[in-house]
């Protein structure tokens, strides 16, 4: 139940931070170690389930299972396309290096701003699972 409303606590967290950020329009540095704790917090509560359902503490059913792993997958899924993301917007700059300085930091300023934003829609669908989770497992 902790580990539970850690993912509910880090997950939204950082969810806030990335959209407000995002929304501002304003890269924040804080977004990411804020993103780590979160992505964390759902690894080890997919890891616990798991070995709690292995020891026979108790037997899911398949609805509380695809919650358990589905925010797991969806942070697998989220890190993939934010590559996807940063390549996209790359990929209409012929030579980065040849750009002057002020052109370079505004190609990485529009990168990350793209990859938070991917990163964030992931934490609210990460969060949206854990709350459905939460409320239909008798929280």
């Amino acid at each position: 139940m902790v580990l539970g409303i850690g993912v509910l606590a880090t997950n939204g967290g950082a969810a806030v931070w990335g959209a407000v950020a995002y929304l501002r329009g304003q890269p924040s540095r804080w977004f990411w170690p804020l993103l780590r704790v979160a992505q964390a917090t759902v690894a080890a509560q997919v890891v616990l389930g798991l070995i709690l359902a292995a020891r026979g503490a108790e037997a899911p059913d398949g609805l509380h299972f695809v919650y358990g792993v589905a925010p797991l997958l969806v942070t697998l899924f989220s890190e993939g396309f934010r590559a996807t993301v940063a390549l996209r917007v790359l990929e209409d700059v012929p030579d980065i290096e040849g750009l002057e300085r002020a052109e370079q930091v505004s190609i990485a300023r529009r990168v990350a701003l793209a990859e938070m934003g991917v990163m964030t829609v992931g934490l609210l669908l990460i969060l949206t699972l854990a709350l459905r989770a939460y409320v239909t497992g008798g929280g």
